[in-house]
């Protein structure tokens, strides 16, 4: 049996200092719960002061992501200290291969350890379980639609 599930994963990208982007378009909500296994790339850097054409690279990267058969979403978070930790889910080691492998991706990894990142790592998981919970809305809240 093969299940296929389209992902549209929205997140918040921090600017250096740690302040999130309101862009309207990317609402705060994590990247779901899928069936496992799937697998985990966990990317946490620290930047440096020199942030020049990051944002503008990290908006083409998320869109080319979206093209990897098999990339289910990424989650993003920064602390007001600088941390910033980047989540990105695949389907299997295939799809994640193919990320890792795609020109521009390389291209910008070369620049962020040239400019961007004063340190980072990568952690790559195999996830073997997954569960989630979501809120049901109030109807009487005064901010339920």
């Amino acid at each position: 049996m093969k299940i296929e599930i389209e992902v549209d994963a929205r997140r918040r990208i921090p600017s250096h200092g740690g302040a999130p982007n309101d862009r309207p378009e990317a609402p705060v909500v994590p990247v779901g719960a899928y069936e496992p296994p799937y697998y985990a790339a966990v990317f946490t850097t620290v930047r440096t002061q020199d942030q020049s054409g990051y944002g503008e690279t990290d908006a083409r990267l998320e869109e080319l992501v979206k093209d990897v058969p098999g990339y289910l979403g990424t989650d993003h978070a920064q602390t007001p200290g600088g941390l910033g930790i980047t989540v990105s889910y695949f389907r299997d080691a295939d799809a994640l291969t193919e990320w890792r492998a795609n020109a521009e991706h390389r291209a910008a990894q070369h620049r962020g350890r040239a400019q961007w990142y004063q340190s980072y790592t990568l952690h790559v998981a195999k996830v073997e379980r997954s569960n989630g919970f979501t809120r049901a809305e109030d109807p009487q809240s005064p901010t339920a639609g």
